[in-house]
């Protein structure tokens, strides 16, 4: 893991006071000019080690990735499905020969995908963007993905797709709240936005695919909006969309962390935001 260039620093210079060739180089001005030199060099050794750092997680992951069998290959698997072209016989590839990156880019429909096992099978949740929005794809590309997966899947494994309407989250919560900075509705006085639901909206979109919600992490990420004095949690829960009667299940309650069903929340509205001062 790469040192922070602080640290770097302090090493040089521990070393320096430890060479007596080197005494003289005592001055504790910031522009000295070998305390300069030090910066410079320790600001290239922690960018070399950040190289060093990147190079590794990429071998990790491209062999981690490669190795069939554990939920990371199906989940690469689930992202490589081309809607439309088919598989070369007997393999888990197929043959791009003719077509233009365009074409084949276009037709990777699953951009989100999360493979966890769960009481003996593998649970394999997909979802693709819809102007920028996470969707389910369509009935007719769900049919071709399972084609898709029925044929690479090693044999005896038991495996479902989930491939379903957002977890829809509710949200009753409590901002108390800077008069000066926000009016009574949240909107920022000086800019006319809503920081409160901005915020919001930006925990969900910086939650990973399948990533845990924490109740806890969503509270420090509203401490930190301008004109929030206090945002308090009474309420948080959450529907998730049953495909057989086609319907949205009754709420359930959030108390610390949860994990959404279909692999993505989605928040309708902000009716339940109270502002106080």
């Amino acid at each position: 893991m790469a040192r922070t260039i602080q640290a770097i620093q302090q090493e040089i210079f521990t070393r320096i006071g430890a060479d007596e060739n080197l005494v003289e180089l005592n001055s504790t001005s910031k522009t000295a000019l070998y305390r300069l030199f030090v910066f410079v060099v320790s600001f290239s050794i922690w960018v070399l080690e950040m190289l060093f750092d990147t190079h590794k997680k990429e071998v990790e992951d491209i062999i981690e990735q490669k190795m069939p069998h554990r939920p990371s290959w199906y989940r690469t698997k689930a992202k490589a499905f081309q809607y439309g072209f088919d598989l070369i016989e007997d393999s888990d590839k197929y043959d791009n020969t003719g077509f233009t990156d365009e074409e084949i880019q276009a037709s990777k429909i699953i951009t989100y995908s999360a493979v966890t096992p769960n009481a003996g099978q593998l649970l394999i949740k997909i979802a693709s963007e819809n102007g920028g929005v996470l969707a389910p794809i369509t009935d007719s590309q769900k049919a071709a993905f399972d084609t898709y997966i029925k044929e690479i899947a090693d044999c005896g494994v038991k495996y479902l797709v989930i491939n379903t309407q957002p977890d829809i989250l509710i949200l009753t919560l409590q901002i108390f709240y800077d008069a000066l900075v926000l009016d009574e509705n949240g909107m920022s006085r000086l800019n006319g936005n809503y920081p409160v639901q901005e915020a919001i909206l930006q925990y969900m979109k910086e939650l990973p695919f399948n990533g845990e919600l924490v109740l806890a992490h969503l509270v420090d990420k509203l401490q930190l909006v301008e004109g929030v004095k206090i945002p308090n949690i009474i309420n948080a829960e959450t529907q998730i969309y049953d495909k057989g009667s086609e319907s949205y299940l009754p709420a359930q309650p959030i108390t610390v962390k949860t994990v959404p069903e279909s692999g993505y929340f989605t928040v309708p509205n902000f009716d339940n935001v109270t502002y106080v001062v």
